[in-house]
């Protein structure tokens, strides 16, 4: 069986799990070593058990807890050249553990893929992980679906996808103009309108499950994401399960299933 638990999601810090059989990946450190190691034991985890670490990119919501954490497990870190190389400027001896991803690579149980996205931070991307069981895909910070990602995702029974912000809400509110035009560039991240509109090519290749992650704070909501991206699904036929990730506590267990395209 696998299975993916998100531990924290949002610019707060963000973190998840993914376990098939006895491979283990955390994806992103982003929270205090300690809620890392909590939400494993409650999972029935340890970071000794761990696989492997992956990371997205370096802004400190995804890497906060990482320094502390390799303290506690001897397992590699993987992520893009570019992303590797940032990693050992901002974390000393770091160098050691890390694997450098240009291309798929087999993880225990689970075959890895970096997926490039696009945000202003060097190296980022997403991922596509395989299992016996099914196929999951993981994008968020990105400014918009990029090539790599639309060819990659398609098909994965289950997505963690970014539904950041609502547009009008961010235009309206009270961030300075310059976080503004850098949230809504090419560069930033996905606005839920976007995401309903990935959402929608997601299901239709069979995702079964949609998770939306990543909610800004003060820019959007659970109830605007879910009315913006569920719209797009339903008007299209298609009727995948549709949550958010809780902002942070850890999320329900999502089975990962192959199942057949939903449509109504």
């Amino acid at each position: 069986m696998t299975t993916v638990h998100t531990l924290a999601s949002g610019s707060s810090g963000n973190a998840a799990v993914l376990s098939c059989g006895d491979t283990h990946l955390l994806l992103d450190a982003g929270i205090s070593c300690r809620r890392i190691t909590t939400a494993l034991n409650a999972l029935g985890l340890s970071p000794e058990l761990l696989s492997a670490i992956l990371i997205t990119h370096t802004h400190s919501d995804h890497i906060s807890g990482l320094r502390t954490l390799l303290k506690k497990t001897d397992c590699p870190i993987l992520a893009t050249p570019r992303t590797c190389r940032e990693l050992c400027c901002r974390l000393e001896g770091i160098d050691g553990r890390l694997m450098e991803l240009e291309a798929p690579v087999q993880m225990g149980e689970v075959g890895i893929t970096p997926v490039i996205t696009s945000h202003d931070a060097p190296g980022s991307c997403g991922w596509r992980l395989d299992t016996g069981d099914g196929s999951v895909g993981f994008l968020t910070d990105t400014g918009y679906v990029t090539e790599e990602a639309a060819d990659l995702l398609p098909g994965v029974d289950l997505a963690i996808l970014e539904a950041n912000h609502d547009v009008e809400a961010l235009r309206s509110g009270p961030y300075p103009y310059y976080l503004k035009q850098r949230i809504l560039g090419t560069e930033g991240h996905l606005c839920n309108e976007d995401a309903a509109a990935f959402a929608v090519t997601l299901a239709e290749q069979g995702a079964g499950e949609i998770v939306l992650a990543h909610l800004s704070k003060d820019n959007n909501t659970p109830a605007m994401a879910l009315n913006a991206v569920s719209a797009a699904l339903s008007a299209a036929g298609l009727s995948p399960v549709l949550t958010v990730a809780p902002r942070d506590t850890v999320g329900p267990c999502h089975t990962v299933i192959r199942r057949a395209v939903c449509k109504k």
